[in-house]
């Protein structure tokens, strides 16, 4: 069974940094794509970062391009997210995700699997 577990989260003054951690577990880790996402309080769940199963290509949402850093380490079935420059419209419920499909291209939709989620809070 796979599962995600993600780290990190916090509560962080403008303009600081943080970094999540997500550990897999349950499957093979370095076939699989990986992606971030939040969910702000009522507002729907956005993508925000996604690395290719070989960490050679990644992928980012418009809103964090140049502040934050998706990274994994295959050999520790981790992936990061460095988030520098926040700012109080970063805070959220950060979640890992994994799609069900292996050797996938890094994506914005095809997620079949989730963690629990890492609250992030930036104050101003």
């Amino acid at each position: 069974q796979v599962q995600l577990v993600e780290s990190g989260g916090g509560l962080v003054k403008a303009g600081g940094s943080l970094r999540l951690s997500c550990a897999a577990s349950g499957r093979a880790f370095s076939i699989y794509t990986m992606g971030w996402f939040r969910q702000a309080p009522g507002k729907e769940r956005e993508f925000v970062a996604a690395i290719k199963w070989n960490g050679g290509t990644t992928l980012y949402a418009d809103s964090v391009k140049g502040r934050f850093a998706i990274s994994r380490d295959n050999a520790k079935n981790t992936m990061l997210l460095q988030m520098n420059s926040l700012s109080p419209e970063d805070t959220a419920m950060y979640y890992c995700a994994a799609p069900r499909l292996a050797f996938t291209e890094p994506n914005r939709g095809s997620y079949g699997y989730w963690g629990q989620g890492t609250q992030v809070t930036v104050s101003s």
